[in-house]
This record gives C-alpha cells, sequence and structure tokens, in this order.
C-alpha cells in the first residue's frame, strides 16, 4: 500500500474515532469532550491504524 493511501486511511480513522468518541461522550455525561481527550483518543487510534496498515503489506 503506497504512503499517501496509509495517510489518507489513517486520517479517516482518526477524525471518525474522535467524533464517535465525542458523541459517546455526550450522551453519557451531557457535556462536550475536552479537547485534550479528542485529541488523545485521535493519536491512539492513528497510531493503531497506521502499525496494522504498514504491518499488512
Amino acid at each position: 500500500m503506497t504512503l499517501g493511501k496509509r495517510l489518507l486511511i489513517t486520517l479517516a480513522v482518526m477524525v471518525i474515532a474522535s467524533f464517535v468518541v465525542g458523541l459517546m461522550w455526550r450522551g453519557v455525561f451531557d457535556a462536550r469532550i475536552p479537547s485534550y481527550l479528542s485529541g488523545l483518543v485521535g493519536g491512539l487510534s492513528a497510531l493503531a491504524a497506521w502499525e496494522t496498515l504498514r504491518s499488512s503489506k
């Protein structure tokens, strides 16, 4: 898989994970998720996606 495809997939996973966790947070706590927690979730999901895509050559 090319570098560009891996970057696009990783970015999409990061944004979708942050969005879904934000919706879940709002449903549970009826408040917006703090930006640092959203960034943490997005970053961890991006790392997992990148490593998965890298190892599936």
